[in-house]
């Protein structure tokens, strides 16, 4: 019976090959209204004055929180293994044309 119920709650996820591949950022803006949080996902590359979003993220407020827990947890199990991860300065960034919320 309780076999019956595990298998009942799982869900199969698929990942196709161009998604696995990932999309490299080296910054995020996030930005959020009163039902949503929106994370665009940015590359900069250095002494290029126009950087593109390569990837937009929109949450819920609730799933936004979660991934934050998501995120906190893993820098945890991270940090056990390897050692505390260095904070580096935050580069200086070019104006933008909008104002972010806040940036990671």
């Amino acid at each position: 019976m309780a076999e019956e119920k595990k298998k009942k709650n799982q869900i199969n996820i698929e990942l196709s090959e161009e998604v696995s591949e990932g999309v490299y950022s080296n910054l995020a803006i996030i930005s959020h209204s009163n039902s949503e949080f929106i994370v665009d996902f940015v590359r900069l590359v250095p002494n290029v004055p126009k950087a593109k979003v390569k990837s937009r993220i929109i949450l819920t407020p609730q799933h936004a929180k979660r991934l934050m827990g998501a995120l906190n947890d893993n820098i945890k199990k991270y940090e056990a293994q390897n050692g505390p991860i260095q904070a580096q300065k935050q580069p200086k960034l070019p104006p933008m044309n909008f104002t972010p919320t806040a940036q990671a």
